[in-house]
């Protein structure tokens, strides 16, 4: 719906509703009145009906075809919020999707973060200005190839909670998490006089379990913390829309194409209507394995197919964006599979808000399905994007002439028994020489730098099932350093619930456990006060700082080619992880995080001790594969 549309079937719901309240009273005595009135339910002025009915969802009681697009507020700055909409809504688009990360909004147990980035009702009202409808997807699990699906860090603190159970103590966690969000929400559903029609139930549980008791529980807190739309689930076909449907709540067929969708569905609802939450013009991406790609002309045949047979439907992704910082998740198929910064999802929008060819297919689609009296907006202009000259990197700090205070243990500990969420764990401990053994940690999560004496001499990778080394001592002893990556927690499937990070377990030499450890915490939650050299000579692993001017802003895209492995900062705002293996090479810094004048930028490097500049590209590279 245009927002002419929206805006005026609000004036007509105050008109008749006002009319109504006058005709009925009129003549009463001034005491019946008013009594009257208290009885009446509250209700503000403009407010609408969204309802599932026999074969169609029903908009003020007419037919309504959702056509939406996904995009998650968390993966993009609040600045551009605006711009993403009204890019989504000039596709031809009446809705937009999204989900809410409960990790973003409590990311400390009972410490809740509605503002900036998190202020998620800020989103919903500046979808409502642009004219679109939103479907809510808040979890308390979401998936989205983000940082442990959404479920906050701090679940895992206790070694026996199972998450996504009827775990009491999960329940509750949950429950919490969804009050405090339904406070800023509720007031914002159709009901309400705002533009939230849908709200989802969990998300593909289908695929992970098959209890229907937990998947109550969860609609029911739904319910309780104040969330008055329809519901709906989410889930593939087959056994999975099996296990993952409910009684009484519409279910969605993520995936669905063509007359399957009806068969799917048909099971459970045999007229309607036909959702598919989640229908994917792009696909994700992992470390060291080839970008994405979805055809156009399919894409384009499926949503012709869908507008023609009354198929409501969502675009996954739209807009993908960037998981900035630590929030790029994992899977696991058989093998750990860490996802990359970007979120681009060679979706109809790229990862700095510009309109593709897909884009463009799709939205001539779009413009010959288009209810009566809907305009299709114009194209909005871009961010400008800009170009940095080559940046040079003048100084560094050793991570082992910067470490502060350990936590000393006799078994190594995880980072959620250090109390930390994201970031690096340097293992200290000494062995005792001679030796000529096998080095082995159980239970790595995720990457190790292994340096004996302050020299780098080997690297274990996770995704690659290496766990162990040779090592030789020919001394008395050497100090033994391991230096632990989360490469982000595991968002899908059966492993979800096995996410603790670090060395979980236990380390080996020649088959005796290490002792004695100290641990020495490096989250990178915020640029470090590091003490600084004024060259950029610093052995990996090390922290490099260098800066540069700029006269006009824009959108850039840093160029990580030449560099190995880290994370980077500019003016205090983590980018997030680059790593040589591709298939991701740049890394997106959005104009809003840049200063005119003066601008400064950190590299935390593992594992490359040679440095050099990088410049600022006015494209991306996401495609480009290097030998691991």
């Amino acid at each position: 719906m245009s927002r002419k549309r929206m805006q005026r079937t609000q004036r007509l719901n105050k008109k008749g509703l006002l009319f109504a309240i006058s005709a009925f009273f009129r003549g009463c005595p001034l005491v019946l009145t008013a009594a009257l009135l208290l009885l009446l339910p509250v209700r503000p002025l403009g407010a609408a009906t969204f309802a599932i009915g026999g074969s169609n969802f029903l908009l003020n009681g007419h037919p309504f075809q959702i056509k939406a697009g996904e995009m998650h507020p968390a993966r993009v700055p609040h600045q551009y919020w605006a711009d993403r909409l009204r890019m989504i809504h000039a596709m031809g688009l009446n809705t937009v999707s999204i989900y809410v990360f409960w990790n973003v909004h409590e990311p400390h147990e009972d410490q809740f973060n509605f503002s900036g980035d998190g202020d998620v009702a800020q989103f919903v009202r500046l979808a409502q200005k642009e004219g679109l409808w939103v479907i809510l997807r808040p979890g308390p699990y979401c998936c989205a190839e983000w940082e442990f699906g959404g479920f906050p860090w701090w679940l895992l603190k206790q070694h026996d909670m199972k998450v996504r159970s009827q775990d009491p103590r999960f329940l509750a966690a949950a429950a919490g998490y969804l009050k405090k969000l339904a406070q800023q929400l509720a007031p914002l559903q159709i009901t309400h006089g705002g533009p939230i029609i849908l709200v989802q139930v969990e998300n593909e549980y289908g695929s992970y379990g098959h209890d229907h008791v937990y998947m109550g529980k969860i609609r029911d807190m739904i319910r309780a913390a104040g969330f008055d739309v329809p519901l709906f689930t989410a889930d593939g076909g087959g056994r999975m829309m099996a296990n993952g449907s409910l009684p009484g709540v519409l279910p969605g067929l993520n995936g669905g194409s063509g007359p399957s969708i009806m068969r799917e569905i048909g099971r459970y609802r045999p007229h309607g209507p036909w959702f598919v939450p989640e229908f994917y013009p792009g696909w994700l991406d992992h470390w060291g394995e080839p970008h994405a790609h979805v055809g156009i002309r399919g894409l384009v045949r499926e949503t012709e197919w869908k507008l023609t047979h009354n198929v409501s439907f969502s675009y996954y992704m739209i807009y993908g964006g960037t998981s900035f910082g630590f929030m790029a998740g994992a899977n696991y198929g058989g093998h750990f599979q860490p996802q990359p910064t970007s979120y681009d999802y060679d979706s109809p929008i790229d990862e700095m808000g510009r309109p593709t060819e897909k884009y463009f297919a799709l939205r001539e689609v779009l413009a010959q399905h288009l209810a009566p009296g809907e305009t299709l907006p114009d194209v909005p202009a871009t961010t400008p994007v800009i170009e940095i000259p080559k940046i040079e990197l003048n100084e560094s700090a050793s991570i082992f002439d910067n470490l502060g205070a350990p936590v000393r243990s006799e078994q190594p500990l995880s980072f959620e028994d250090l109390d930390q969420d994201y970031g690096y764990v340097l293992y200290r401990t000494r062995i005792p020489g001679p030796a000529d053994a096998v080095l082995k940690i159980h239970q790595l999560r995720d990457y190790a730098v292994v340096c004996m004496d302050g020299k780098r001499v080997a690297v274990l990778d996770r995704r690659l099932k290496q766990n162990s080394i040779p090592l030789r001592i020919t001394g008395a002893s050497a100090r033994l350093d391991i230096l632990v990556e989360n490469c982000g927690r595991i968002n899908y499937g059966g492993q979800l619930p096995y996410n603790r990070k670090g060395i979980t377990k236990s380390v080996t030499l020649g088959g005796r456990q290490l002792t004695g450890w100290e641990m020495y915490k490096l989250p990178f939650d915020e640029v470090p006060s590091l003490r600084f050299n004024s060259t950029p000579t610093a052995a990996a692993p090390a922290v490099h700082r260098g800066a540069f001017e700029l006269s006009h802003l824009g959108d850039t895209f840093l160029d990580m080619r030449g560099w190995g492995k880290g994370i980077v900062f500019v003016n205090g705002h983590n980018l997030g992880r680059y790593w040589y293996i591709g298939p991701q090479q740049t890394l997106y810094c959005p104009g809003v995080w840049l200063h005119k004048g003066p601008n400064q930028i950190v590299i935390f490097e593992q594992l490359r001790d040679h440095v050099h500049g990088l410049t600022g590209d006015n494209r991306p590279i996401l495609d480009e594969l290097n030998p691991d």
